[in-house]
């Protein structure tokens, strides 16, 4: 149930497309629509359409066709109905809502991805008054009865014979307002309770700024508590009261703080991180509301005796809250902690990018060579971009006890893993265990990892399986 509920964002995008498609189908059918009711209106059709679309709004008539006139256009009658100008509308607004969020906008330019995306407040209002106008139409259930094999074909009798009365129309009801009321209600109540949230004290613990222009933010706030691979909602109102980030928490649920760590991407982090920067030292930052934690707890890494944790540049955020949640209660000794073994993967294209977590690493490594358990922990950096002057520093410094760009013990590798090797290594490693394979990370690459857990797990259930898992973070 949990996985499912991990892709509430893949369902999410399956609903737009799917209200994509049948918003094209239901205006490209109205506009065919229309124009057969004007050639119907001006009797280009047989003789039964031309009779219906003549029946005029008059105390024993109801009309069928909208179009009241012969000398008008379709376009005319889209643009002076209700139905007609809150369609353009409602049509404006999606068009607007799905071309902001392609990726390449969510991620460089969020501001305009999140304003547009609240264009959805004029699109459920104009849905909700669309079929106000009634122009859809059908025969009333309290029509005299008709013979209809009679009627069809002698129009020019309607309301003289008493086999044939004319024909009685009327538009049904709007009941859209029925199937939108509810998550309305919803929406409304989850922003009455980010409101709450957004009013609680937030205090800040701690404020680094790394070189590579990542913030950490430890935060404190009264009753917070939080599960590894959460994330939270943050709203900076010196920078903008209406706007709301969204932030994976680096921070370890047995730790008295929380913790998110801010790249520089998009107006909102440079104005944030620029604004820290500001600050005098010791002085508290400014006001931050916080809404959250959101998201399943990522807790089927504690159910592997061997888990493989493989991250993509930022992407590695969730790991270091699962990393530190994983030592805590390996020192505690947590009955239910059954891992014995974590390999530990980091992709990353820039050095810079290794500094802020490289820290993390180095405490693990200090602790766990201080409690004689060093093979705990086996991390491979991969820096996947870098040159031959980069390449020329790292070879002056080869022999050095730690490495040149992390400061680690461990060295950083160049370009991209040999993930048949890996793979072959930890088979080797762990003959008879079931090995948990975690990414956050791109989906090319998730469908290469699902690739080598099924090359790589053993027909014997009693040899090695690899499961594997892509969180979404």
């Amino acid at each position: 149930m949990r996985k499912q509920l991990d892709k509430n964002l893949s369902f999410h995008k399956l609903v737009a497309y799917m209200i994509g498609l049948m918003t094209a189908v239901h205006t490209i059918a109205h506009l065919f629509n229309m124009e057969w009711y004007n050639n119907s209106r001006r009797g280009e059709y047989d003789t039964l359409s031309t009779a219906l679309s003549s029946l005029e709004d008059t105390d024993n008539e109801t009309y069928l066709n909208p179009i009241r006139s012969t000398s008008t256009t379709p376009t005319y009658v889209v643009f002076t109905t209700i139905a007609g100008i809150t369609g353009v509308i409602i049509t404006l607004a999606l068009i607007l809502i799905i071309t902001s969020s392609m990726e390449v906008i969510r991620r460089s330019y969020f501001e305009v991805f999140w304003y547009t995306h609240h264009l959805f407040v004029i699109f459920f209002a104009g849905l909700v008054i669309h079929g106000a106008g009634r122009i859809v139409r059908s025969q009333t259930t309290t029509d005299p009865p008709h013979n209809y094999s009679v009627c069809k074909d002698r129009s020019q009798d309607w309301g003289k014979i008493p086999e044939c009365p004319i024909p009685q129309f009327a538009g049904g009801f709007p009941q859209t307002w029925m199937w939108v009321i509810g998550p309305m209600i919803l929406y409304l109540c989850e922003r009455v309770l980010r409101f709450i949230r957004y009013m609680q004290t937030v205090r800040y613990r701690k404020i680094v700024i790394r070189p590579s222009k990542v913030l950490e933010l430890q935060l404190e706030k009264a009753g917070f508590k939080m599960e590894v691979g959460q994330y939270v909602f943050l709203n900076c109102p010196a920078i903008s009261q209406l706007e709301w980030h969204p932030f994976t928490m680096t921070s370890a649920p047995e730790e008295d703080f929380f913790s998110v760590h801010i790249r520089s991407v998009g107006d909102w982090t440079q104005k944030l991180i620029s604004m820290v920067e500001q600050l005098p030292e010791g002085a508290q930052g400014p006001k931050m509301g916080v809404d959250g934690p959101f998201g399943t707890a990522s807790e089927d890494v504690f159910d592997y005796e061997v888990s493989m944790l493989v991250g993509c540049g930022i992407g590695v955020t969730p790991f270091a809250s699962i990393l530190k949640s994983i030592w805590y209660k390996f020192k505690e000794s947590n009955p239910k902690l059954r891992t014995r073994k974590i390999y530990f993967y980091w992709l990353c294209r820039e050095t810079h990018a290794f500094e802020w977590f490289a820290d993390l690493l180095q405490v693990l490594e200090r602790e766990m060579e201080e409690r004689g358990m060093r093979d705990f922990l086996t991390y491979k950096l991969f820096l996947t971009g870098w040159d031959q002057s980069h390449a020329a520093h790292v070879m002056v410094h080869f022999d050095a006890d730690t490495d040149v760009v992390t400061g680690l013990k461990q060295k950083t590798h160049y370009g991209r893993p040999n993930w048949d090797k890996e793979f072959e290594q930890i088979r080797k490693e762990h003959p008879t265990s079931v090995v948990g394979t975690f990414l956050c990370g791109p989906q090319v690459l998730a469908k290469t990892l699902e690739k080598k857990c099924v090359k790589y797990s053993d027909v014997d259930p009693r040899k090695t399986k690899f499961y594997f898992n892509k969180e979404n973070f």
